[in-house]
């Protein structure tokens, strides 16, 4: 949060460039929806971050190695998150209710920096799924809690049209905006596509490196043409509530829950229903 006057900054002066380019990137509604998100996540973050960090800190004393502390220790660990995140973010595109948090962020027809900050209110609780395991395997919680915010700084200025392909050896090796504008796209060649945060390696080893080569068409297939806070942050939920309802059986409700957000589960998947 102390990062937001420097992200406004860095908003106005995008906004600025591309409008003197000829090319507005930001649109007032759609940003104002980016803004209702943000602002709910941080509540939301506010709400229940001591209560993560207390459980980091009494996994944190059960933990099976210990890494150690100082500059390599700090890499390791920033190192060892974007890893983590590359697998959370592509579950959150291939497992549906945790898709119905991170929707919201692909639920912006327009890439800029704005989009960055349209985070879901439910997203801190889907997060923690995947991030409670750092502090049992020795990653200190104080640790994890300043790579990780690094993380997320670095991931901020991947979302722009502005700046193109970079250095060819940076393209290889880093998350750039190029990449990261593929994966915002719903053209078929870009979906779940470029997952990385950091290092775009992850994607490169694990089979799901798109380059950015056609236009692309941001949002999502079947866009939610809202821009009411509560149904940004929540119709994906209440789609899957009502879905739910209509199982037949345990296995039933368990394939809407996990199955991919694009199939049509043991055919109860709602046809209106947000596809990445």
């Amino acid at each position: 949060m102390m990062a937001l006057p420097v992200f406004a900054l860095l908003m106005v002066a995008e906004a600025t460039v591309t409008s003197l380019r000829g090319h507005n990137v930001y649109a007032l509604k759609d940003f104002a929806g980016s803004m209702s998100q943000l602002g709910i996540n941080i509540a939301v973050r506010l709400a229940i971050g001591g209560a993560l960090i207390g459980l980091h800190f009494w996994l944190y004393q059960f933990r099976v190695f210990e890494v150690a502390a100082g500059p390599w220790g700090w890499l390791l660990t920033f190192v060892t998150i974007d890893f983590v995140f590359y697998g959370y973010h592509r579950a959150q595109h291939r497992v549906r209710f945790l898709w119905c948090a991170h929707v919201v962020h692909h639920s912006s027809e327009h890439m800029n920096l704005g989009t960055a900050l349209r985070q879901s209110p439910t997203g801190p609780f889907t997060k923690a799924l995947f991030y409670w395991p750092l502090p049992l395997l020795g990653f200190d919680p104080l640790v994890v809690a300043s790579a990780g915010a690094i993380a997320t700084l670095y991931g901020f200025w991947t979302h722009t049209e502005v700046l193109k392909k970079l250095w060819a050896p940076l393209e290889w090796l880093f998350v750039t905006p190029s990449h990261h504008r593929a994966h915002h796209g719903s053209n078929p060649e870009y979906v779940d596509k470029n997952y990385g945060n950091f290092l775009i390696i992850w994607d490169r080893l694990f089979g799901t490196f798109e380059p950015e080569m056609a236009r692309v068409q941001y949002g999502l297939r079947t866009n939610i043409n809202t821009y009411n806070p509560l149904r940004i942050a929540f119709s994906a939920w209440l789609k899957l509530f009502r879905d739910s309802l209509s199982a037949r059986s345990i296995t039933d409700l368990c394939g809407l829950w996990l199955r991919p957000p694009s199939e049509q589960a043991v055919g109860l998947l709602s046809k209106s229903y947000p596809e990445r």
